[in-house]
């Protein structure tokens, strides 16, 4: 009967020895994965492609919506298609120009992608949600720091990485408990979702979409949606010999 027990101890020490082992690798495997995935990204020239933007906007019921296009090698790289279903009138093509203007001078050079996936993604949190064929959901921990101290802890993260073109294909954000972004602020729902597409190796945004619910001032209701949708991609710049 010792023997036994014996026998069982040291099986149990050697599984569980092999457990962490395979634990250990599989945690190694995915950040490698999401680590080359988010290189795919920073090393996308978005500035060398041309595509167009439908943006949507409801704030408490005021629904805004506008078309833009951007074209890196036109004199005016930026232009307003179309505002809240109309053709622009030219004072907002001047305020939309004047808007672009300001936003490219205050970007630094080179700096063209707006999510910065490394610091959003806290890769030594990564963990296994889900694997098939096509895809492997991964979870994480969230610090997005434009969200303030008291949201530290109270976001969620998961991305559904895509095996074929081995790139970040979803990432969605949500929070498990209320926070406050600053004074009189609270937030209590929060759902932000963003897309990409891979085109020849590229990886560009395909999607934002971002639902807030909260109040502000304590009596002021914050509900607000928003979504950005990029179409039309076509590559700018000089094709490699």
């Amino acid at each position: 009967m010792k023997n036994t027990c014996l026998l069982l101890i040291c099986f149990g020490s050697v599984f569980n020895i092999i457990a962490a082992e395979n634990t250990t690798e599989e945690f190694v495997s995915l950040k490698e994965k999401v680590n080359r995935a988010i290189i795919k990204v920073e090393q996308t020239q978005r500035e060398l492609w041309s595509y167009n933007i439908s943006r949507y906007e409801n704030e408490e019921g005021d629904i805004t919506s506008s078309i833009e296009q951007y074209s890196p090698q036109a004199n005016e790289q930026w232009l307003l298609k179309e505002i809240n279903g109309q053709l622009p009138t030219k004072k907002q093509i001047k305020n939309f120009v004047k808007k672009k203007q300001e936003q490219t001078s205050k970007a630094k050079p080179g700096n063209h992608i707006q999510l910065k996936l490394r610091a959003l993604i806290n890769q030594e949190s990564l963990s296994l949600v889900s694997t098939d064929e096509k895809n492997i959901v991964m979870a994480f921990n969230v610090n997005l720091k434009k969200l303030g101290e008291d949201a530290i802890g109270k976001l969620q993260g998961q991305l559904t990485y895509q095996k074929e073109y081995q790139f970040i294909e979803k990432i969605s954000i949500w929070n498990n408990s209320d926070f406050s972004p600053m004074f009189t602020a609270k937030i209590t729902d929060l759902a932000i979702t963003f897309t990409f597409l891979h085109i020849n190796g590229a990886v560009l945004t395909k999607q934002n979409k971002m639902n807030m619910k909260g109040s502000f001032a304590y009596f002021t209701e914050i509900n607000e949606t928003s979504l950005d949708t990029f179409s039309d991609y076509h590559y700018q710049g000089k094709q490699a010999q």
